[in-house]
């Protein structure tokens, strides 16, 4: 059985939301799954994703490929990476405190970045109110027309 770590859309039309599972790759997209490992929502800004680094850790180390866009979402999350450290963990490289350490400086870093972008999609949010609430409202009927039109 080849498993797979894909997207497994829910949501109304046009609205997506995801799940992130792990299926067996003869399954439909919506269908049956073997294990739920987070969510993913586009439609956020920046994009909201819940993942457990754990589970997904573990079926990468069992073999299961993920999509291009589940790989992007598990690189963007940092599992990847830390897939990357640990096998140079078990070649020998570095030890795992060593590798732990890179990691969450990784994260902290990856956190910062994170969170600047949050409060700049923000403040644009903001911004493009502030635009659109100064902007003068158009009357619907100019009385100058009315008046004129009799004559």
């Amino acid at each position: 059985m080849a498993a797979k770590i894909r997207l497994q859309r829910h949501g109304s039309k046009k609205r997506p939301f995801y799940f992130i599972v792990v299926a067996d790759a003869r399954s439909p997209r919506d269908g049956k799954f073997i294990q739920k490992l987070g969510t993913y929502n586009p439609l956020t800004i920046p994009a909201t994703i819940e993942l457990d680094r754990q589970k997904a850790l573990e079926w990468l180390n069992k073999g299961a490929t993920p999509t291009d866009t589940v790989r992007r979402i598990l690189s963007f999350k940092g599992v990847l990476y830390l897939k990357h450290l640990l096998r140079g963990v078990k070649l020998g490289l570095f030890d795992e405190a060593a590798a732990m350490q890179k990691f969450t400086a990784w994260s902290a870093e990856h956190d910062e970045q994170i969170k600047k972008r949050t409060a700049k999609a923000i403040e644009e949010r903001k911004a493009k109110r502030r635009v659109a609430s100064a902007a003068p409202r158009r009357a619907a009927a100019p009385e100058a027309n009315a008046e004129g039109s009799g004559e």
